[in-house]
């Protein structure tokens, strides 16, 4: 289409799918784009799993995996913990990678 004018409406058409992708992030907050973003560029397993994390937390989980009682207890003493502020230290973190000889 070297030299060849487009037509009124393939600008339009342009200017209409920019608009729908903008649309489609507008409800999200800028912290959720920058990682939908982010993960578009990991590859398709990848991706596949950050799906399954964020249909998870809007509650509609496609996985046919569930957890039993015993990984969920664990989960929610973790959580509590990290609501807490309860972290490992650097020095824990070194502690275990030496023990592992890593």
């Amino acid at each position: 289409m070297s030299g060849a004018r487009r037509p009124k409406w393939a600008a339009a058409r342009q200017w209409m799918r920019i608009e729908r992708r903008y649309d489609r992030f507008s409800a999200m907050t800028k912290l959720l784009q920058k990682g939908i973003e982010a993960v578009q560029g990991l590859p398709a397993d990848r991706q596949d799993m950050a799906g399954e994390l964020l249909l998870g937390l809007a509650g509609i989980s496609q996985s046919t995996y569930q957890l039993t009682p015993e990984q969920i207890a664990d989960l929610k003493v973790a959580i509590a913990q990290a609501d807490r502020g309860e972290f490992a230290s650097d020095e824990d973190i070194k502690a275990v990678w030496k023990k592992f000889g890593l």
